[in-house]
């Protein structure tokens, strides 16, 4: 008989007996494992009587709640292509992603609707429907309307599951096609690396429109049996509170800077803890070091990208590193090698190349980028720099592609200098990421002014801020006279961060 590759298999059938055990922590609402597959059958059937069709797209541009969660295994066992966006996009933001991904519906909140249904009208997308928080909306109600009766797609594995959306440095989103066999495989590694059972508990403090949050925390506690406390977001005082009905955390480094500064971390708080993870953006040794000192607690780090899930972590029966990534996955090939294509002895740097069933198919559309993506032997072109030392523990040393992580959240500067060159008295832009003890880094804008021009910082900000999603907007504007060039006449990024980052030494001094 056919085994079923289904992501949603790999999530929910076969786990009967573990119908009745709680799956979703919602503060005082509770859902079943028997409760997510009769809600992701309502919205799955929901989504059908609307002529939504397998294969086509959904674009959830939706806030995280649990029926977030009903709406993607609706569209993985109904064989719908699932579209997560960030909630927080801007109009001209979402335009893009519309265009380009062509999805058959689009779901954001009833906030957002009149705004996206002009979006969606531009893109020619016909069905907008609603989806809040709180479990209203229009999808909503036609899913309450709906039974509880589905038939899961049969699929082999390489059918698409999902299309998440990067980006590069020309600042243009690329589509990340991303098929069952290829999310299966990494949770099922990670399952059994990261020893997951069914008794496991976990604090769910990520979003759920990134690989972190929607297939590697979520994706673990259902490939596992285990259980979840769905938080609407981080905050540092509800988590301490949750420790002692948990074992594990998933987090980017500001989840842990953040919770060091309260008084209620210690060991005692982290004594039914068996494992912290921390992922999405470099952890700084001292938050590492001071973490283990409180707690008592080694944080576990791993890498990964949007484009192939996990590719290495540090032992979850072993040493951690601080300032490692640790070593590939077990199904995972990685190589580092330098411009030429030939790989590095132990402790030179070079590009990351990742080989594995996690490793994703292609961009969507982009004919021409996926042939310079890979490799001739296979191997995707990560353009993060790493080393690996000679017991095999990788670093990561920095990333050509200039990208800068704060928070967690990927930011890419070209699509803020876009922004900004647009605006009226800007010359020039160049947009950098500096260390910040909170965030791991800050959006810095270094701007040239037209001559006799007198720009105002809070304007500029205010600006932003309607055509960028908050995490993107430049904490810190800085103005020059010119902006550093090499010989090619590109700016060199490299001497602005080494000039900002020793002004803003100078100025702590």
């Amino acid at each position: 008989m056919h085994k079923n590759r289904n992501l949603y298999s790999c999530y929910l059938q076969g786990k009967e007996d573990n119908h009745g055990k709680v799956a979703i922590h919602c503060g005082d609402r509770h859902y079943s494992y028997a409760d997510l597959a009769d809600g992701s059958a309502r919205y799955a059937n929901a989504l059908a009587d609307m002529g939504v069709s397998p294969g086509d797209r959904v674009c959830a541009c939706i806030d995280k709640s649990i029926g977030n969660i009903f709406l993607y295994l609706a569209c993985l066992r109904s064989g719908i292509v699932y579209q997560p966006l960030n909630p927080a996009f801007q109009p001209a933001e979402v335009d893009y992603y519309l265009a380009d991904a062509g999805p058959a519906a689009v779901i954001c909140s009833r906030e957002n609707e009149v705004w996206v249904r002009t979006a969606a009208r531009r893109a020619g997308v016909e069905r907008v429907l609603t989806l809040d928080r709180d479990g209203t909306g229009t999808l909503a109600a036609a899913a309450d309307a709906a039974g509880t009766e589905f038939a899961t797609r049969v699929y082999d594995g390489s059918e698409l599951a999902c299309l998440l959306y990067s980006s590069g440095t020309t600042g243009k989103p690329k589509g990340i096609k991303l098929s069952h066999d290829n999310l299966a495989a990494n949770v099922r590694t990670l399952v059994d690396l990261w020893g997951f059972t069914n008794d496991d508990v976990l604090i769910h403090a990520l979003p759920l429109f990134h690989v972190h949050g929607l297939f590697v925390a979520l994706g673990c506690v259902l490939t596992a049996g285990a259980s979840l406390h769905l938080l609407e977001k981080f905050d540092a005082d509800e988590i301490i509170c949750l420790l002692p009905e948990a074992t594990v955390l998933m987090g980017v480094p500001t989840f842990y800077t953040r919770l060091l500064q309260s008084p209620g971390l210690s060991r005692e708080a982290c004594s039914a803890m068996r494992l912290f993870i921390s992922g999405s953006a470099p952890l700084q040794e001292n938050t590492f070091n001071q973490f283990k000192q409180t707690t008592g607690h080694t944080i576990l780090e791993r890498y990964g990208t949007s484009e192939t899930g996990m590719s290495t972590s540090n032992p979850l029966h072993g040493e951690r590193r601080a300032g490692m990534v640790g070593m590939p996955l077990p199904d995972v090939m990685v190589k580092i090698v330098d411009d030429d294509g030939t790989e590095v002895a132990d402790a030179g740097i070079g590009e990351l190349l990742v080989k594995g069933p996690n490793v994703f198919s292609g961009y969507w559309n982009l004919d021409e980028v996926n042939r310079g993506a890979f490799t001739e032997d296979g191997y995707y072109r990560t353009g993060d720099l790493g080393e690996r030392d000679p017991d095999g523990y990788i670093r990561i040393v920095g990333r050509a592609r200039d990208m800068i992580i704060s928070g967690g959240e990927n930011v890419y500067p070209k699509e803020i200098e876009l922004c900004l060159d647009r605006i009226e008295g800007i010359s020039e832009s160049a947009v950098i990421g500096l260390e910040d003890t909170d965030l791991g880094e800050r959006v810095v804008a270094v701007l040239v002014a037209d001559p006799d021009c007198r720009l105002d910082e809070a304007g500029i900000v205010a600006g932003l801020k309607t055509q960028l999603a908050g995490f993107k907007v430049p904490r810190q504007i800085c103005f020059v006279e010119e902006l550093p060039r090499n010989t090619m006449g590109k700016v060199q990024k490299n001497k602005l961060r080494e000039t900002w980052k020793q002004n803003h030494k100078n100025e702590q001094e």
